[in-house]
């Protein structure tokens, strides 16, 4: 317990801290704190959660590679040519890899087959927004390459499918636990929208302190649904479904 309580203090600064550093543009220090952070996630997931998701603590393992990369960028440029920037593919690349592990820790813990029989429409039209969004998010980073559009598009079409599933798996369990991961993975999109945004539309601190805290909010909602268990649906909602 005190072990736990020390961790949690530690993640509460450590998150006011990054955001601190995020708004006074010491982007090398913010960068570090935040591999520090998602270190300290990791191990308070592993002794604190049981029984432990394979897929999250995957999640949580390769989105930290990523922070490390990025992290490490500052003092290697050994990763960039003349023509390719290998720690821009390999860093989206891990967070690629990073929110697939998520998708399927939601696919896991979903019947498929009764998902698909019960709520078809919703799946038609959330899988149409999906195309639209991705297409229009990605559109919106201008001069890239055909590589970076490509892993742009990937990117973009990962992160609208990790939010299609878990909107569908709230709709179908509607518990805790979905409702807690829905909204994460809500701050999520945003933040990584935003993030998009900065880099490549307007390049204003405020949506970098603001993608940044985005990104703090998400990752306490998915601790949190990490940390409950499933329960029953709620009653109301779900006849509603079923009417």
């Amino acid at each position: 317990m005190k072990a736990k309580h020390l961790l949690v203090s530690g993640l509460i600064i450590l998150s006011v801290v990054f955001l601190g550093l995020q708004l006074m543009k010491h982007e090398m220090y913010a960068s570090g704190i935040r591999v520090v952070l998602m270190i300290l996630l990791i191990i308070l997931y592993t002794l604190q959660v049981k029984p432990r998701n394979i897929y999250f603590i995957l999640f949580l393992t390769f989105f930290s590679l990523a922070q490390l990369i990025d992290f490490l960028a500052y003092f290697n440029r050994l990763g960039q040519s003349k023509n390719i920037d290998y720690i821009y593919f390999i860093g989206n690349g891990l967070n690629i890899l990073s929110y697939t592990f998520l998708i399927l820790k939601v696919l896991k813990g979903m019947n498929i087959r009764e998902v698909i029989t019960k709520l078809p429409v919703y799946i038609v039209i959330l899988v149409v927004l999906d195309i639209f969004c991705v297409t229009i998010v990605t559109d919106a980073a201008r001069g890239l390459s055909i590589y970076e559009y490509s892993l742009e598009f990937l990117y973009n079409a990962v992160i609208m499918s990790l939010l299609t599933l878990v909107v569908i798996n709230y709709i179908h369990k509607v518990n805790k636990k979905a409702m807690n991961l829905l909204i994460g993975s809500i701050f999520i999109v945003f933040s990584e929208t935003i993030q998009l945004a900065y880099f490549y539309v307007l390049e204003i601190n405020a949506l970098n302190v603001l993608c940044s805290l985005f990104l703090v909010i998400a990752f306490l909602f998915l601790y949190i649904q990490a940390a409950l268990v499933e329960t029953e649906e709620l009653d109301t909602f779900k006849e509603h479904l079923e009417a």
